[in-house]
């Protein structure tokens, strides 16, 4: 009886196996299919119209040709991207669903933005030197593909510079919403705050938006700042972050840390400890936490940022919070707190 079982259970694995290799052998073709439906504005235009589209509306609207138009629609509808409904008796429409309406390109909640980044050629060229990357300790897969690292990149490429911007900012409409939702007494008795690494802004003019009290510091690369939307109540700096953090009650980060290696951490977070006051000061970090917590949905979101780590950065990666209490302690904070959010990253809280 137990052998049957056995044979049973190893019969329904190579079953699931001989399925699931189908999304390795074409897993690219879903993110390609998803870039397209966003360069097409498929969404932007379902959403513009306010109800579902007839493939015949969505064909004048995207000026699209009307078969391969549909052979897209298809493959969303398959995913539950979009869905059909009835518009008329003999006609069907294409609804938005809750995941399309993240592909709205100026959406409350889009990730188009970094959908774009990440499935953007530069970005992609670098994963076809990963198992390189593995086997020895030399050039980044980045910069393998491109010459130079992805910083450097950026500020000789104002485009791609802006790209990544965008990404960030996308995801801080999303991340920033979650904290102020879920720990707004983080920033208690906060009167100024600086975001390093802030890139265009997003994130630390919701925050100051949100707590009109605290001054805000967009400080990141002079190129960066240099583009930066202007908004009252924050002054913007261009600096290194290696070198000199400007003072403040606190320092904030958003996925700003995991780019470097531990070495690199401890040297940026000790410019903060130097910038911040010795008797209340602290950092407040939002990032991934690795093993934190087994039940979270989101979790395979922080293993696959680390393998976008290893691709697109020299040494960055994502932390355990054993790894984030090594760097934290090395740079000199002696108490840590960590607090769930409803985002792919978690806050932690360091004091000197």
């Amino acid at each position: 009886m137990g052998d049957i079982k056995v044979r049973g259970k190893k019969e329904d694995e190579d079953e699931k196996a001989e399925v699931e290799i189908w999304n390795y052998v074409f897993g690219h073709v879903k993110i390609a299919v998803v870039k397209c439906a966003i360069e097409l504005g498929i969404a932007d235009a379902i959403d513009k119209h306010g109800s579902p589209m007839t493939l015949s509306q969505l064909t004048t609207t995207l000026k699209c040709e009307p078969p391969r138009l549909y052979r897209i629609l298809r493959f969303l509808v398959h995913y539950q991207i979009l869905k059909e409904e009835p518009v008329t008796q003999d006609s069907i429409g294409f609804a938005l669903t809750p995941l399309s309406r993240r592909l709205i390109r100026h959406g409350e909640r889009s990730m188009a933005a970094l959908i774009l980044l990440e499935s953007s050629p530069v970005m992609l060229a670098p994963w076809h030197s990963l198992s390189a990357r593995v086997l020895d300790s030399g050039n980044s897969p980045f910069e393998t593909a491109h010459g130079k690292d992805v910083w450097s990149y950026a500020e000789e490429n104002p485009g791609h510079s802006k790209l990544i911007d965008e990404a960030m900012a996308c995801d801080a409409r999303v991340a920033v919403r979650a904290l102020i939702e879920g720990c707004p007494r983080v920033f208690d008795g906060i009167k100024s705050l600086v975001d390093v690494g802030g890139g265009n802004g997003t994130a630390l003019s919701m925050l100051v938006k949100a707590f009109p009290w605290m001054h805000g510091i967009n400080f990141d690369l002079p190129h960066v700042v240099a583009v930066a939307p202007k908004v009252d109540g924050i002054e913007y700096v261009g600096g290194d972050m290696f070198e000199c953090v400007p003072k403040a009650d606190a320092a904030f980060f958003m996925w700003v840390l995991h780019d470097w290696d531990d070495e690199e951490c401890i040297q940026i977070l000790k410019k903060c400890r130097e910038a911040i006051p010795q008797d209340k000061g602290k950092v407040i970090i939002v990032e991934s936490v690795l093993e934190e917590d087994e039940n979270d949905k989101l979790e395979f979101v922080g293993l696959m940022l680390d393998m976008v780590m290893m691709a697109h950065t020299n040494k960055g990666k994502e932390r355990t919070l054993k790894e984030w209490k090594y760097v934290l302690g090395e740079a000199g904070f002696t108490r840590i707190n960590v607090k769930p959010i409803h985002a792919v990253q978690s806050i932690i809280e360091a004091y000197i």
